[in-house]
């Protein structure tokens, strides 16, 4: 079967599909089975989320409820929402209409809505935030909130060609990707000065500029050059996808056996420059680098689909090969191998590597062309780690 799914430019992320509502079902169908509302049940049960019987859910849920989950999944019913769903949705639609500060967050299709055409009578849902499964239904061309993330990252390549998905790459590990417009917009931040608000915590500010990239639409927000060192100080750099960021530092995937990886070996110290084009800005971050953990590896390596498993079975970093015909063959013949669900081995090369900062640095570039810089430098006072904060102009970047 061949569908044609609608795909449009929003935002900043190209081409992203839409689906229809027998396509919705049939992509439902295929990733969930048929127990699929009580796996979402599950993966929320996991999450500690209390689940209340009508009976038991109070008349006020105003004076109850800071944030309010709407994920009933609204394409499994046809035609006017039934008993109890009707109430339900009637008490939150008063909720939104009152003075109250709820947060409204829907999940794949507001209740209510149709699948295709959204909120027909007007008078329904308004939610604050819109997070769409696996890939964004119709409705979601005509929700206006200030939040929409797809969810759901691990689709099969097979479904990804059987539906013709056309669907945004996601950040690092994150479990999903804004889409929708950001409530601050690239031209109210592209020429900020810092003045507005310095953090005192460089991990902090870097997570403030990383967020107004990716919530800015802006492509591959989460790709750093990484630059390592021969023993005898010879340079060389390379683009990386950031996995993870936290106070223990900046963490990437990496073959152990790549150029990289040799270097890094014989020099630990390294700097990651991040890019960010659309809104004048840049990050820098230098420090030490290590491996991680033997159990983070294997956590992120059997977390990703099993293509890219099979791919760093195959792939052999820096290393010279016959032709790239050779390649494909030997991932052939290990996607037959492991075809029926076999666990595949780790190769000991993969891993990942973690830089732990000692600078960082922030340059806002001007449309006048003198740029703003700014530099954190960790010192160690009394002990204890503190960041000194130097402000400085540049006129190139």
């Amino acid at each position: 079967m061949e569908s044609k799914v609608d795909s449009i430019e929003q935002d900043g992320v190209e081409n992203i599909s839409y689906l229809t509502q027998v396509q919705a079902a049939q992509l439902d169908e295929l990733l969930t089975g048929p127990l699929g509302f009580t796996v979402h049940q599950l993966m929320l049960e996991s999450l500690s989320v209390p689940f209340l019987s009508v009976e038991d859910l109070t008349l006020d849920i105003s004076e109850s409820f800071d944030i309010l989950v709407d994920a009933t999944f609204g394409f499994s019913f046809l035609g006017a929402p039934n008993p109890p769903l009707d109430d339900l949705i009637q008490r939150v639609v008063a909720l939104q209409s009152s003075n109250q500060k709820a947060v409204i967050v829907c999940v794949d299709i507001p209740s209510g809505w149709h699948i295709e055409e959204g909120d027909l009578s007007g008078k329904g849902l308004k939610p604050h935030m819109l997070v769409s499964l696996f890939a964004p239904k119709f409705c979601a061309k005509t929700f206006h909130g200030p939040h929409h993330f797809l969810g759901g990252r691990f689709i099969p390549a097979a479904i990804l060609e059987k539906f013709q998905l056309q669907l945004p790459d996601y950040p690092g590990t994150s479990p999903c990707v804004r889409i929708g417009k950001a409530s601050t917009g690239i031209s109210s931040l592209k020429d900020k000065y810092f003045e507005q608000h310095v953090e005192a915590d460089p991990f902090d500010q870097f997570q403030k500029w990383l967020e107004d990239a990716m919530s800015a639409g802006l492509k591959r927000a989460t790709a750093a050059a990484v630059s390592t060192a021969t023993k005898d100080g010879k340079t060389s750099s390379r683009m990386v996808l950031l996995r993870s960021v936290d106070r223990d530092g900046f963490v990437w995937n990496s073959n152990y056996e790549s150029r990289k990886g040799q270097d890094i070996s014989e020099n630990p110290h390294a700097a990651l420059l991040f890019c960010w084009s659309g809104l004048n800005r840049e990050a820098r971050v230098e420090g030490t680098v290590q491996k991680i953990s033997e159990q983070e590896s294997e956590h992120y390596f059997y977390s990703r689909p099993i293509e890219s498993q099979i791919a760093a079975l195959v792939s052999k970093q820096s290393t010279v090969i016959p032709n790239r015909q050779t390649l494909h063959n030997e991932y052939k013949d290990l996607e037959t191998k492991y075809y029926d669900g076999i666990v595949i081995p780790k190769p000991k090369s993969a891993g990942g590597y973690r830089l732990r900062p000692k600078m960082f640095e922030f340059l806002q570039g001007q449309e006048s062309q003198l740029h703003y810089r700014l530099q954190y430098t960790a010192q160690d006072i009394d002990g204890k780690k503190e960041w000194k904060i130097d402000q400085s102009t540049c006129d190139k970047c």
